[in-house]
């Protein structure tokens, strides 16, 4: 159903770890692409997926981090450990160096965890769906919309097929707008012949290895409004104070007083979620988490917005 794409760094992981039950209630299923050289928070945040009874889809070839020369070490990670664990699942991602033969190869190769191919950029599906022909109607295609369109779906239309769609138009934090439109696509996929749909989360497609000083301190919080026919947005709670990289802690404070003063005044559509009480009780207690942490919260309320919306 929900397919969210996750870059696995750090909070990106914790984030994953700590919504394993109901990331696995929901039969929502996260795909990461690990990015980290070190797999050991990889390797947490699997057996949490597989404890809780949930699924997981690992890109064994990323395009961004650490191990986009070779990804042996993610392959041998599911190997000696998830190798009798079915709920996780292999992700081939395809991009549009990669040949029909080689997408074949690495197709064989991770056989033994019910390989998921991902389509973010790849340029031959044609003859890609006629090499898979005798496996299409067991095989799941998950395709990155903007690399995917209609005419290259129409391709594997015999498989099961997810559609991820980027809704969070990144640009830096001082030039958020309040509001603006996330996505639709939670009321939309099946109208567009998908048995599912996905998102970056507030993190967006774009991949960066780290953010440099914040000038500016952004809140990214979505909400689903019923009155505009149940189409997601995203509010941008944004600091006022924007043009030093000092004092992270007071800007996040004055971001937060705007998400709070939203919150009170009862009209802004989003959900009381177990993280919003979170930023509740940051804003109860002055306490600054760090960045990070902060990112975390905002993933684990738009994660609870969908849960509550479907379920």
């Amino acid at each position: 159903m929900y397919y969210p794409y996750f870059r696995g760094k750090q909070f990106e992981l914790l984030t994953i770890r700590d919504m394993a039950g109901l990331l696995a209630e929901n039969n929502f299923i996260p795909v990461i692409e690990p990015v980290r050289e070190s797999l050991g928070g990889l390797k947490r945040t699997l057996s949490a997926v597989h404890a809780a009874g949930g699924h997981a889809i690992v890109i064994v070839n990323p395009y961004h981090g650490d191990h986009q020369e070779d990804g042996a070490g993610i392959t041998a990670l599911l190997q000696e450990e998830f190798r009798d664990a079915d709920n996780i699942r292999a992700g081939i991602l395809l991009r549009n160096e990669m040949t029909v033969d080689e997408v074949m190869d690495c197709y064989s190769q991770h056989a033994d965890h019910d390989p998921v191919l991902v389509h973010a950029g790849f340029n031959v599906p044609k003859s890609l769906a006629v090499a898979l022909e005798d496996d299409m109607s067991s095989l799941t295609n998950v395709f990155v919309e903007d690399h995917a369109k209609l005419l290259y779906r129409r391709h594997f239309d015999q498989s099961t097929r997810i559609l991820i769609r980027d809704g969070f138009k990144r640009q830096r934090n001082a030039d958020y707008p309040e509001l603006e439109e996330f996505s639709d696509l939670h009321v939309t996929y099946g109208d567009l012949g998908m048995a599912g749909f996905g998102d970056f989360l507030m993190v967006g497609d774009a991949y960066s290895e780290g953010g440099g000083p914040a000038y500016a301190v952004a809140i990214h919080l979505t909400f689903i409004d019923p009155d505009k026919d149940d189409v997601m947005y995203v509010y941008h709670f944004v600091s006022d104070t924007k043009d030093t990289p000092s004092d992270p802690a007071g800007k996040f404070g004055q971001a937060l007083d705007k998400l709070i003063a939203k919150l009170d005044s009862g009209t802004s559509n989003i959900l009381e979620t177990a993280a919003i009480n979170e930023f509740r009780d940051l804003h109860a207690k002055g306490h600054f988490p760090g960045l990070g942490y902060v990112k975390k919260l905002s993933m684990k309320h738009h994660i609870e917005t969908l849960a509550d919306y479907l379920g």
